[in-house]
Parts: structure tokens; C-alpha cells; sequence
């Protein structure tokens, strides 16, 4: 008798099924294996052949996407110093090969003969190009950061003509003089008394912004007063700066997208722009009714904003609001971000090296000690500006700064027609050229094996400062674009670090971290929170004794 389960035909069907099963699922288990073998392969092959590339290019070159993951890993960390590191191990000059589908492809150089080449020899072949105005456009508009050719040159003149005048000398000594001593050393002195700490970077910010409306616009925005008050405008002014940044590291058609759609970055510097139009049209608008108000044209002040409401345009009309607006802005962040930030640095490095804070010092009581005893005891003692000038070392100090940490650690160019650079790189015809400034105050061959140390005693001779040439320390460009408020700049910051180191020791907060910013100027990240400590009498009587022994 057959055993209906032993030898049912369901029996042997269900068996064969079950085996059939594991057959399939261990072959397709094998072939999963084997592709994923092939994908593992086939990626460790491609990091060797971009890794591999590196020495040659400096940065690992990846399919499809060029440089660009290298470039992002930077954004993390501290991209000027990955820039610097490419540049060293290339003589000073690489090129940069973006996404294939982005127009980031570009020649990246930190080779003061280059330099000179870019910014004085072929000045006319080297502008700032469609492609840079294109992207601080929405910020900077038509101003003169970002014009080229005739509209750049008109702007240029006018300034000059005005930042060379005895009357902006002496209205940017008087505003210097009245917000230092009405406004920047009351606040410092309150933190003393409060022994609070405060953002160092944030009080200058509020200094050189007041000054610079003053100066320029001819309003007082009032921004560093007792209480601090908040401002909209600083805030959406660092923004817009930092979003804008970020479009040089982002390929054309993603920000142009996320534009349209209203998304990260972008949304964040729509709404920026906003607030700093907002700010401009205000300034403006204050400005025209205070001349139209006014009758006396020998009691008006003279400042850049209304020299330009005064002119005419290329069509012989007035200036419009909006070209207007772009003056304001481009020169907020010429006066504004570069000297704040550079004495932010300044400070930071001064604390770090005591016995350049202790020489400074001795300088500045060396030029007091010079007055007549009677002078010595004005209350509140107030630096002239002879003696400003007189500030050498002082000078040395803020320009190794300015080496180190340059306000803008890049700039760009674009080249008109063919060409090929002193150092043998040859540069086709619409090549987007970035020279990096924070690199070239790190490169050995430019300044040295103690190229990376704070030293002020490498700007002087004989105990006088000398400048270097503008195509080595390009803190303040070089050529036809060099900064017009170069003398400006370095008086507002000698006549501010004077008169907070005569008083007060500034003292980094304990492990406050301080790193750059990704933005058109070199903000620190977190700011500079410091702690005031009053310089003790006894401290400031030993060094005219010292110097007058």
C-alpha cells in the first residue's frame, strides 16, 4: 500500500519548488554580490585616477564634477587655507576645473608677477568681467566695486577728486576724533565697569559704519551709542555678503535656480537686499532733504553721496535712486567691513603676541612724551594728527595684519582676449582669473620662511615703515583700481588702536573660537568677544621714564 504522503505528486512538486527557490536566491544573491564588486571596483578605481591627478592639478579631479567635491569639502573647514595649500604645491598658480555643465572653471594664481601682469601692465585685457558683475550684481549694482571701463572711470574721478580734497582730510579727522572719543571708549569704558565681556568685532563694526555715513553720506546713523541698539541693517548687510559669496562656489544654473525658487542662499540674500535697500533709500532720502533745505551752500557738508546728486549722468540727467543706492552700498563695504575687519584681526593677533602690544606702546608713550609737560596732562588725552602719523611702528603692526589678514582674501578678473601670464600660464579668451590675496601673504617664496608669523619689523627700515610693492601685499589692490581710501582706512585705524592700547589690554575670552568667514570680506565667524582690562598708571609712567631716561 502506497503512503499517500511519501509519494504524492504534491509532495515532490513542493520539494522541487523549494529547492528551485534556494537555487534562485543563492545565484541572484551571487550576482548582487558580483555587481556590487564591480561598483566597488569601478569607484576605488576612479578615487585613484582623481586622486592621482592631484599632483598634478592639486586637487583631486573627479568625473563629471571636476574639483568641486574638493571645494565643498573646504567649505567646512577653513577654505582659504586649502586654497593656500593647493597654491604652494603648485608654484603659486593652478587651475581650477569645475562641474562640466558649470562655468567654474577658472586660473587661480598668487604670483605677484602675475599680479602686476592682471592689474597694472594689461589692465584693459584683465576686467572685472560679465561673469563677476553678474554675480554681486543684486548686491553691489552698477557701483564702482564692480563697473568696469567708462562707468567705472566716472565713478572713480568723482571720488578722487573729493578723497583728495583738504576739506574730506579734515572731515574724516573730526569724525574720527568725535566717534572715538564720544562713543567707541564710553562703551569700552562701560564693559570695563560692567566687567562684562563684549564682541570687539561688532563695536568696530558700529564705528567704521558710523563714520563712513558721515563721511560719505553725510548722515549719522548713530549705530555705536550706550545700550548698543540693534541693527537690521549690519545683520542683513553681513548676510547679503556671505550669500553672495556663495554663488562663486556654486555652479551658474543651481543658484540661478534656487533663485527663481525662492531657496536657501538665495532666498536668504532676496530678504537681505530688502533690509540694505530699505537702509540706502532712507540715507537718501534724508540726504536730499536736508540740501533742498538748506540755502546756504557754504554750510552744506561735503561728502561723496551728494557730490554725486550734484552730477549729471552720460545722458546729461540726474543720478537715479537706484544709482544712488549702488553708491551707498559699495562704498558701506569699502568703509565699513574692510578697516573693522582688519582691526579685528589686529587685535586678535596683538593678543597673542604681547611683545609687539608692549612696542607699540612704548612708541605711543615716546610721542606723548614729546609734548609739553602741560599738554601731557590734557584730560582725556587726545592723539593729534602729527602724531598719528608719527605711529611707525603702530603702522607696521596694522599692515602685518593686513598681510596675514587681508579684509579680502580674493579677488577676480576676466580676461578680454588671449594671453599668457609671466609665470608661462596661458589664458584663453573669457578665462576667469582669481587671485588669491590671504595666500600670497602665507607663500614662502614671497616673504620668507617666517612667512606665517606675526612681524611687524619686516615693514620697517632704520625704525621707519616702508611700504611694500602693491603686487605683493595687495591688501588695497594695485594699479589703476588701487583703494582710493587707502590714507583714510590707515588713519581711522591707527587713531582707534592708539587710543583703546593706551587705555585698556584687550583680552581674548578663554577658548573663544575665531575663524574666517566665507563672505566678500574676511568677518570673523563667531565675532571677537574680548575682556577690557585698564591699563594701571604706574604701567604708563614707567615707559616715559623709559623713554626719556
Amino acid at each position: 500500500m502506497i503512503n499517500s504522503t511519501r509519494g504524492s505528486p504534491v509532495t515532490f512538486f513542493s520539494s522541487d519548488r523549494l529547492a528551485g527557490n534556494f537555487f534562485f536566491q543563492r545565484f541572484f544573491f551571487l550576482h548582487d554580490i558580483q555587481i556590487l564588486d564591480l561598483f566597488l571596483a569601478f569607484f576605488i578605481f576612479i578615487a585613484i585616477h582623481s586622486l592621482r591627478q592631484k599632483k598634478r592639478y592639486g586637487l583631486p579631479v573627479w568625473p563629471f564634477l571636476g574639483m568641486l567635491p574638493s571645494l565643498v569639502a573646504g567649505l567646512h573647514g577653513n577654505l582659504y587655507e586649502r586654497i593656500t595649500d593647493v597654491l604652494c604645491s603648485q608654484n603659486g598658480t593652478f587651475r581650477f576645473k569645475g562641474p562640466w555643465f558649470s562655468s567654474l572653471n577658472c586660473v587661480v594664481t598668487a604670483d605677484p608677477r602675475n599680479l602686476e601682469y592682471l592689474l597694472k601692465t594689461k589692465f584693459s585685457n584683465f576686467p572685472k568681467g560679465g561673469f563677476f558683475r553678474e554675480l554681486v550684481r543684486d548686491l553691489l549694482g552698477d557701483g564702482i566695486f564692480s563697473t568696469d571701463d567708462e562707468m567705472w572711470q566716472r565713478q572713480r574721478k568723482t571720488a578722487s577728486i573729493e578723497f583728495h580734497s583738504a576739506k574730506f582730510r579734515q572731515l574724516t579727522t573730526e569724525s574720527s576724533l568725535e566717534l572715538v572719543h564720544s562713543r567707541l571708549l564710553p562703551v569700552l569704558e562701560n564693559s570695563v565697569n560692567s566687567l562684562e565681556s563684549i564682541d570687539l568685532q561688532d563695536i568696530l563694526l558700529r564705528l567704521t559704519f558710523d563714520n563712513v555715513c558721515m563721511i560719505a553720506f553725510g548722515v549719522d546713523p548713530g549705530f555705536l551709542s550706550p545700550g548698543l541698539p540693534e541693527i537690521p541693517f549690519a545683520k542683513a548687510f553681513e548676510d547679503a555678503t556671505e550669500a553672495t559669496m556663495c554663488r562663486f562656489v556654486t555652479p551658474t544654473c543651481i543658484w540661478k535656480i534656487m533663485r527663481y525658487l525662492d531657496l536657501g542662499t538665495e532666498r536668504k540674500l532676496k530678504q537681505s537686499i530688502k533690509c540694505v535697500d530699505e537702509f540706502a533709500e532712507e540715507v537718501i532720502r534724508r540726504r536730499k532733504k536736508e540740501l533742498s533745505s538748506s540755502n546756504d551752500r557754504s554750510t552744506q557738508r561735503s561728502d561723496i553721496l551728494s557730490v554725486f546728486m550734484g552730477l549729471k549722468d552720460e545722458h546729461g540727467e540726474p543720478y537715479s535712486d537706484k544709482f544712488l543706492r549702488d553708491i551707498c552700498v559699495n562704498f558701506i563695504l569699502a568703509g565699513r567691513d574692510t578697516s573693522s575687519v582688519a582691526l579685528s584681526w589686529f587685535f586678535w593677533l596683538l593678543e597673542q603676541n604681547p611683545t609687539i602690544e608692549e612696542n607699540i606702546l612704548v612708541e605711543i608713550c615716546r610721542i606723548i612724551g614729546e609734548r609739553e609737560e602741560a599738554e601731557r596732562e590734557e584730560s582725556p588725552l587726545v592723539f593729534k594728527p602729527e602724531e598719528i602719523k608719527k605711529m611707525e611702528y603702530l603702522h607696521a603692526a596694522l599692515s602685518e595684519a593686513l598681510r596675514l589678514y587681508p579684509s579680502v582674501p580674493v579677488d577676480h578678473k576676466e580676461a578680454v582676449e588671449d594671453d599668457i601670464f609671466p609665470d608661462g600660464t596661458v589664458v584663453k579668451r573669457g578665462t576667469k582669473i582669481i587671485y588669491a590675496i590671504y595666500t600670497m601673504g602665507r607663500m614662502d617664496a614671497i616673504w620668507g620662511k617666517d612667512c606665517r608669523e606675526f612681524k611687524p619689523e619686516r615693514w620697517l627700515r632704520d625704525s621707519r615703515f616702508m611700504s611694500e610693492s602693491a603686487y605683493k601685499f595687495t591688501a588695497f589692490n594695485g594699479g589703476p583700481r588701487l583703494c582710493l581710501g587707502k590714507d583714510f582706512a590707515y588713519y581711522q585705524m591707527k587713531f582707534a588702536a592708539a587710543s583703546i592700547i593706551y587705555r585698556y589690554r584687550v583680552k581674548v575670552a578663554k577658548d573663544h573660537p575665531v575663524v574666517p568667514k566665507l563672505a566678500l570680506t574676511m568677518y570673523m565667524k563667531h565675532g571677537l568677544k574680548v575682556n577690557l582690562f585698564k591699563r594701571p598708571e604706574y604701567q604708563l609712567h614707567k615707559y616715559y621714564c623709559n623713554n626719556h631716561q
